[in-house]
């Protein structure tokens, strides 16, 4: 079964975080993931095509936001909060804070 390759936290560009959680799914997956995690995909699909999520979980791990392990058929996804906060202190709890605010944001 493929592994994922994740970028070391040394290498987590402030503009690919940002640009990853400018999508409203994609934050939407982020801020599932902080309530509970780790998750697998289906739960997280929201009614979109598996080509489509593939596509959004892809740019949250380059971005370094999200890290899959497959567990057999399982992809198990979950945050890098603690590497996310050692590299940009306050920024993951800065927008899921600010998101929580946001009207008509996808649960």
């Amino acid at each position: 079964m493929k592994q994922y390759e994740h970028p070391p936290a040394d290498a987590f560009e402030l503009t690919a975080i940002l640009h990853a959680l400018a999508d409203p799914y994609r934050l939407s997956v982020v801020r599932r993931l902080a309530q509970a995690q780790p998750q697998p995909c289906a739960p997280l699909q929201a009614g979109r095509p598996k080509s489509s999520t593939s596509h959004h979980f892809m740019v949250l791990r380059k971005a370094g936001i999200v890290r899959t392990e497959v567990v057999g058929t399982t992809h198990m996804n979950s945050l890098r909060d603690a590497e996310l906060e050692a590299r940009f202190p306050g920024l993951l709890a800065s927008v899921l804070k600010a998101a929580a605010m946001t009207p008509k944001l996808l649960q």
